[in-house]
């Protein structure tokens, strides 16, 4: 039995036990923001608001996309990171979450330290694509012209440092070879340009060069991931192209700040999930040449960690400089 005493101390302490249980229970007593760190438009952007709209519908509360670009996708990750952690302010980004600290000197935040990996929902392969007057058919054609011309082919990319330069850079290494970087102000003026033959190859998400493989404006090579993609299922994977080492795959996550409670955290884990199964989701990502998926917490954690060494290493070893 308690002690008269140490009533109003246990009291306290059980109290405190259950103050997750409450907060989770209570959440949300508010509009749920999702910070997208880029321009609206993306796939990370879209997908962001086809998921909050299913979220809206499940929990009966409010979940709005506020989108905050700039340094490659820091600004609106550092409000998030430095928000209350009471799981209304959530950060919903792609490979720059890695990226960017293998790029910049310093950052207002640290990815491990200040923020809580919630779950990745949605990931898509990169694709490859050569412009239709190159000659090249296959990977394995490009390589061979890289190699007999060094610096004389060109790859397009959406800026210094972006998804799409790394990308190319890590294959790049892989593969032995040396090309000429052009840079562009997004990925889709890449692609553009690659489809007027002005540049020689492009890599991005599938999605946003579908438009223009099916309208054969330019040629697609090869697709990452472990399998070939329905909407393409005869574009063969880099695997089945020789090049099984590379395998660079967008994924999309959510964090929170560190400090969000556990309970809210667990949640927001298979909410996320079961909005992702939604049809109206399912068919958009569909379109997107994307797949539903569901990487939570630990696994979340460890691929953050080695992304950041990989990132890092492509970084220092291609000279790459943030804009």
């Amino acid at each position: 039995m308690i002690g008269s005493l140490h009533l109003p101390r246990a009291l306290a302490a059980l109290a405190l036990s259950l103050l997750p249980a409450l907060a989770s229970a209570q959440w949300p007593t508010q509009p749920v923001r999702i910070m997208v760190p880029f321009a609206p438009g993306a796939l990370t952007d879209l997908a962001a608001r086809n998921i909050a709209a299913e979220l809206s519908a499940q929990i009966g509360q409010q979940f709005v996309v506020e989108n905050k670009g700039g340094a490659a996708g820091t600004i609106g990750t550092a409000e998030v990171a430095k928000a209350r952690p009471d799981g209304h302010t959530l950060v919903f980004t792609d490979s720059s979450l890695t990226i960017s600290p293998g790029l910049y000197k310093s950052l207002p935040y640290d990815v491990l330290r200040d923020l809580i990996a919630i779950t990745i929902p949605v990931e898509a392969p990169a694709v490859m694509v050569a412009r239709t007057g190159l000659g090249a058919k296959t990977v394995a054609e490009v390589v061979a012209l890289a190699k007999a011309k060094p610096k004389g082919l060109t790859f397009g990319s959406g800026g210094q440092g972006s998804s799409a330069h790394l990308a190319t850079e890590l294959f790049l290494m892989q593969a032995g070879l040396e090309m000429t970087h052009v840079p562009f102000r997004g990925v889709a003026a890449a692609l553009t340009d690659t489809a007027g033959n002005q540049i020689d190859i492009t890599v991005s998400s599938l999605g946003g060069a579908s438009g223009h493989i099916r309208g054969n404006r330019v040629v697609p090579l090869a697709v990452t991931g472990s399998q070939r993609s329905p909407a393409f299922p005869e574009l063969p994977t880099f695997a089945e192209a020789g090049f099984g080492q590379y395998d660079v795959v967008y994924r999309f996550g959510f964090l929170a700040p560190t400090g969000t409670p556990a309970p809210v955290i667990t949640r927001l884990q298979e909410e996320i999930a079961k909005a992702v199964m939604q049809p109206k989701v399912k068919a958009f990502l569909d379109s997107q040449g994307a797949r539903a998926v569901r990487i939570d917490g630990a696994a979340f954690t460890d691929l953050i960690r080695r992304e950041l060494a990989l990132w890092k290493q492509v970084i220092e070893r291609a000279g790459v400089k943030a804009e």
